[in-house]
């Protein structure tokens, strides 16, 4: 059974909810929409992954089987969340199966489809890479959980821990006290010396007078809790992805102003670095970071 086509506030996927209106719009009418009974598989492992699919009601369960066929459960998915997303890029086979528990309406879109709308809508893309980095942080949670279950080590007392760490102290001080050179704790990362630092009050003028480009260095996750007015982000950790999309076709001699330090990274020198090497000479790096310019009250987003 075939349901009618939600109305577009219904397209609320992650991937899909920050988008403009018409772009929402468009992909509501290229979305196919099905009503699957519990009980149903709506695919297996290893068919071709060739869509996606978002889940507007009921629940499914997803789950793998080894060549020992020993079953292995992932997730329990309600409305809101999705299944099948890797497909979207890759195109490669399913890697679980996955079953309908209770009734479920899903919506699901094509690869081609999808395609599509990623060669029309850059920001779409933008935004599944950022999606993308949550599903592998997810990832590496599961198989953490999958290794501690199959595997506990046996517990330690309180003073076998303060053993292991008085030794493991006394051992790196002996080696450091051995090496001519010494063991920083911390790595050293220098600024270029042709990038230069720039206090906020002139940055904000650049800002105002549109007369630089900046760019937010932070992780995505900080990024969307607040970022100066007008920043692009280019997470480190995705620079080359994200520069791809965001920098690589900019004028070269543009002045780029870059911040986003923690306590304990500098997040924007390693960038800035990055970008002089990728040929943008006329860089500088904001003094004091994010903290300082909000302490100043200058223009932050969202």
């Amino acid at each position: 059974m075939t349901p009618p086509p939600p109305d577009i506030k219904d397209i609320d996927h992650p991937i899909l909810k920050k988008l403009p209106e018409e772009i929402r719009t468009e992909i509501a009418q290229r979305a196919e929409y099905q009503t699957v009974a519990a009980g149903c598989m709506v695919c297996r492992q290893g068919d071709p992954g060739d869509s996606f699919f978002m889940i507007r009601s009921g629940t499914v369960r997803i789950y793998r089987r080894t060549k020992e066929n020993i079953e292995m459960e992932l997730a329990i998915l309600g409305p809101g969340d999705s299944f099948g997303e890797i497909a979207l890029l890759t195109g490669a086979p399913r890697a679980a199966n996955v079953s309908v528990v209770g009734d479920a309406q899903l919506t699901s879109l094509s690869k081609d489809q999808f395609d599509r709308i990623l060669k029309n809508y850059p920001v779409v893309a933008l935004t599944l890479i950022k999606q993308m980095s949550c599903w592998l942080i997810d990832n590496d949670h599961l198989i953490e959980r999958e290794h501690s279950r199959q595997y506990k080590p046996p517990r330690l007392s309180v003073f076998d821990f303060a053993i292991i760490i008085f030794l493991s102290c006394l051992c790196a001080l002996i080696f450091n006290h051995s090496n001519p050179n010494g063991i920083k704790l911390f790595p050293n990362i220098t600024l270029n010396s042709n990038i230069s630092m720039v206090p906020p009050s002139i940055a904000v003028r650049e800002l105002n007078n549109k007369t630089a480009r900046f760019v937010d260095a932070m992780p995505a996750n900080f990024y969307d809790q607040t970022h100066i007015a007008g920043a692009i982000n280019i997470p480190l950790a995705v620079f080359d992805i994200m520069y791809m999309m965001g920098l690589s076709d900019a004028d070269k001699s543009q002045k780029i102003i870059v911040y986003g330090r923690t306590i304990s990274r500098l997040y924007d020198i390693q960038l800035a670095n990055k970008l002089y090497l990728r040929g943008h000479k006329n860089i500088q790096v904001l003094e004091g970071g994010l903290p300082f310019w909000k302490r100043k009250g200058y223009p932050t987003a969202p």
